[in-house]
């Protein structure tokens, strides 16, 4: 558990935090104050939060029990929305349920590229959006400790009959444009020594690579396995599942350097600790998880 001295977790399972110190350091960028004048409020993310009145989240749409929008309600719902509004309450320093009541999130939809983009951009102060922390984006993004690991898998239909990675020879996958999925296949395609050479196609969104995949455009989707879930269906299955390959992290992501990546990563420690999070997954995910 994080040094609770700072901001007092709140309600079982760690609703929402209190932040009891915003002068961290602040942000690399964000910020009106000229040069030469930090330490001025206006340098805190986590102020300019504030004065806002809303978190500004980038998630999925399109990922069950991670970021999911229901059409019947406009609402989003999955484990990652709930950790954004985790991270609210900390932020306001209110409990998670009056961050919920409140609204305290506004939520936008990300794919794998637009994630970084947008926080750059100060359109977005959080994603949290099945973002696998790698060490590339760790040199312009802040994450938080993971909250989340998967394994990729690759979706295929089943009147293919395929049983073997060497089925894919020749054939085209379809990933997702921004996603590191195409380097993962291809590396594990080389370590467990298959003799194929497949063909790769990216799309902007995974009911796009859903559809080309029915559509015979495709003959394979590869992603990470929380993601292919959304679209299984018994026209599917996944290509050899015993074949562990391609484990990631899903972390929050920030602004780099800002002060709001403390906070969120204290947040989500807190979580971690407290059971929280693995009664999200139970919650959400299920036989699943």
């Amino acid at each position: 558990m994080m040094d609770m001295s700072r901001r007092q977790f709140l309600g079982a399972f760690g609703a929402a935090a209190a932040v009891a110190g915003l002068g961290l350091a602040g942000c690399s960028s964000d910020t009106s104050t000229p040069s030469g004048s930090s330490g001025s409020s206006s340098d805190s993310k986590i102020q300019t939060i504030k004065d806002r009145g809303k978190l500004n989240c980038g998630v999925k749409a399109d990922v069950l029990g991670y970021g999911y929008l229901d059409t019947a309600t406009g609402e989003y719902e999955g484990l990652e929305i709930d950790l954004c509004y985790q991270i609210a309450a900390a932020v306001f320093e209110v409990s998670y349920e009056e961050a919920k009541e409140q609204g305290l999130c506004a939520f936008t939809t990300v794919t794998p590229s637009t994630r970084g983009t947008l926080i750059d951009s100060g359109q977005l102060d959080i994603v949290a959006a099945t973002y696998t922390i790698t060490p590339e984006r760790e040199e312009d993004w802040d994450f938080s400790t993971p909250y989340r690991t998967d394994s990729v898998g690759i979706m295929v239909k089943t009147s293919n009959g395929w049983d073997s990675m060497e089925d894919l020879d020749g054939q085209t996958i379809g990933v997702s444009t921004g996603s590191t999925t195409q380097q993962l296949v291809t590396e594990m395609i080389a370590d467990e020594g298959f003799d194929c050479t497949p063909n790769f196609t990216e799309y902007q969104s995974y009911p796009e690579i859903k559809d080309a995949l029915d559509a015979g455009m495709v003959q394979a989707f590869a992603m990470d396995r929380s993601t292919l879930n959304t679209y299984m269906d018994d026209t599917v299955e996944l290509l050899q599942p015993e074949i562990e390959f391609g484990t990631q992290e899903y972390g929050v992501a920030t602004e780099k350097g800002c002060d709001l990546s403390d906070l969120v990563d204290e947040t989500v420690n807190e979580l971690l600790d407290s059971g929280w999070m693995d009664e999200e997954i139970t919650t959400w995910l299920g036989a699943s998880a």
